[in-house]
């Protein structure tokens, strides 16, 4: 039987917080498989807790004795954890609740009920084409429903056990919302994830044993290609001097705001724009107390009087990328030994002053991308930074944040890639600053290839976006894959185990011969006729393979064009494009 809860404290919020991350945490894979289509690629689960792993890390490391301040930590840790579709929908989730309890020393029934709703505001204005049968609405009728019963009772316990029930009753309800949920028989992974939360809340409110508040940290799976020699076989940094560092001090540190009266007025805009001309790499995280700011330096006792107008600092930490260079280098060429390559090093300065600051260039791209080659050929594209990131694992909304930050550009486009990272990348634009991020939102690698080709160095910024987003839509996109469980999709019977032939998001065909499914993908990509064909190949395809779908394209479509590139992308055997 629950215990009653007339209000929840900051150590309540934080138990409780830890025990819906422990729960989802424990049923990741089970959201995991609800995923709608039966390839391997179903990482809401494993999306949503690593971005509640990341929320709850910061709730722990800025515990606070204010139930109102570890909510603001808690979504603050959300916000920039944030991984795929599912990850941002559940950061906007707690970042409104956050808001709605800021001046909360203790949470009550009432401020909690109408908290919730608030997040849901807010996930709503987030999503831009909200769908029913989804996260959002298991989101939505719960909270209603707790907005309800607190004006009945004043006990958190009760008002969180409807909540409960009620997103339960929803989440059952969910195939009868959208027809592809009923068509394979699951509910949404989204909603069930956000149910695994609520669940844990309800273990700890009920008095239900609950794991001690160590979440580990989520994998950082930000991998930057800073280098794109194809033939590079030593870290990026040894093909480097350190005197092509421009900014040699890694600078980070937290001001705890000041009152008005005894600190100059802070104002978050003026404040980046003033840290901006002091450096790169820079990233500003407010909130109504605390600031954290990363930058890369020359001066980090500039940058530090710059922001101790504002009021206390507190976790300094300088470190010497300089050095740091030199210990990576020298590692390097330990292991290399005498077939070490040099290091390109910089133009050298009269008189030995100090180099001025590189001038930003007008453009510059991020790609996201999975698999070497692919990272590559993006590279060749034009990319400044292809970062790590696809189906199995999103990068987070900081990820995207941190490889924008490496480009020395006005104007970054980001390339997504992929569906489930559009909008971690459209969170990224509010956190990222001295240059202006530009999502163009390509859901497959083809598409991203095809926008980045459009690009033209010399056209405005709008036109760039609107070129690339019409190339994008034009190109066909086929995927190849295999099938994790029997079901029927779209008219299609999967067995386990087969390739499956994905067409712009659509499965055309499943089959137990990879021939058959290459040679009905491709049909079904130039049904509409074709130019071009390219064939990416992925880690777990051989070459006869690949060389057999191109002599079928050449006997039955002579007029197309074929290439074959290596793409060593992991989930997919084959990733198609045709225009």
């Amino acid at each position: 039987m629950s215990k009653r809860f007339s209000g929840i404290d900051a150590a309540d919020l934080v138990q409780l917080m830890v025990s819906g991350a422990e729960r989802l945490k424990a049923m990741a894979e089970h959201v995991n498989a609800l995923n709608v289509f039966p390839v391997p690629d179903g990482d809401t689960g494993s999306n949503m807790s690593m971005t509640m792993s990341a929320g709850v890390e910061e709730l722990l490391r800025r515990q606070s004795g204010h139930a109102g301040k570890c909510a603001e930590a808690l979504a603050k840790g959300l916000l920039l954890g944030a991984r795929g579709n599912s990850g941002v929908i559940l950061s906007q989730l707690f970042r409104g609740f956050a808001k709605a309890v800021a001046a909360c020393e203790t949470i009550d029934a009432a401020h909690f009920a109408a908290a919730l709703q608030t997040g849901v505001d807010a996930a709503f204005k987030a999503v831009v084409k909200p769908v029913e049968g989804t996260i959002l609405t298991v989101a939505r009728e719960s909270a209603k429903h707790a907005v309800a019963v607190a004006r009945r009772t004043d006990d958190v316990a009760a008002v969180m056990s409807e909540t409960l029930r009620c997103g339960q009753e929803t989440l059952a309800k969910t195939p009868d919302m959208l027809p592809v949920l009923k068509q394979v028989g699951v509910v949404d992974a989204g909603g069930q994830g956000l149910i695994c939360i609520y669940e844990g809340f309800m273990a700890y409110l009920s008095g239900e044993q609950v794991a001690s508040a160590t979440v580990p940290t989520p994998p950082n799976v930000a991998t930057f290609v800073e280098n794109h020699d194809p033939h590079r076989s030593k870290s990026a940094q040894s093909q480097l001097s350190a005197s092509s560092i421009e900014h040699g001090y890694c600078t980070e540190f937290i001001i705890k705001l000041a009152p008005a009266q005894r600190s100059a007025r802070f104002e978050e805009g003026a404040f980046r724009s003033a840290l901006g001309r002091l450096g790169d790499s820079l990233l500003v995280v407010a909130d109504d107390e605390l600031v954290k700011v990363h930058i890369h330096a020359e001066s980090p006792g500039n940058v530090m009087n710059e922001a101790m107008r504002y009021g206390e600092l507190t976790r300094i930490k300088i470190e010497n990328m300089r050095e740091q260079h030199a210990h990576i280098v020298s590692d390097d060429f330990a292991k290399a030994g005498a077939d070490a390559a040099p290091a390109v090093s910089a133009a050298p300065v009269a008189g030995g002053e100090a180099a001025a600051e590189p001038q930003l260039k007008r453009y510059g791209v991020v790609a996201i991308a999975a698999g070497e080659g692919l990272s590559r050929l993006f590279a060749s594209l034009g990319a400044d930074v292809v970062l790590s990131g696809g189906q199995t694992m999103n990068p987070s909304t900081e990820d995207i944040v941190r490889a924008v930050q490496q480009v020395p550009a006005q104007t970054v486009f980001v390339l997504p890639n992929n569906g489930n990272i559009v909008m971690a990348a459209r969170q990224a634009e509010e956190l990222v600053s001295g240059r202006k991020l530009v999502v163009v939102p390509t859901k497959t690698i083809p598409q991203g290839m095809s926008a980045l080709i459009a690009f033209k160095e010399k056209a405005e910024p709008a036109v760039n976006a609107e070129r690339m987003e019409k190339a994008a839509a034009a190109v066909q996109s086929g995927q190849v894959t295999t099938a994790v469980r029997d079901t029927e999709i779209d008219g299609v019977t999967i067995a386990e185990g087969d390739y499956l032939g994905i067409h712009n998001g659509r499965i055309v065909v499943s089959s137990a011969e990879l021939a058959t499914t290459l040679r009905e993908l491709i049909d079904s990509m130039l049904q509409d006729g074709g130019e071009v064909v390219t064939i990416l190949t992925g880690e777990d395809a051989r070459q006869e393979e690949a060389g057999a779908l191109a002599g079928y394209i050449a006997e039955r479509y002579p007029e197309v064009e074929t290439d074959i590139q290596a793409g060593e992308q992991p989930v997919y055997r084959f990733i198609l494009s045709a225009e």
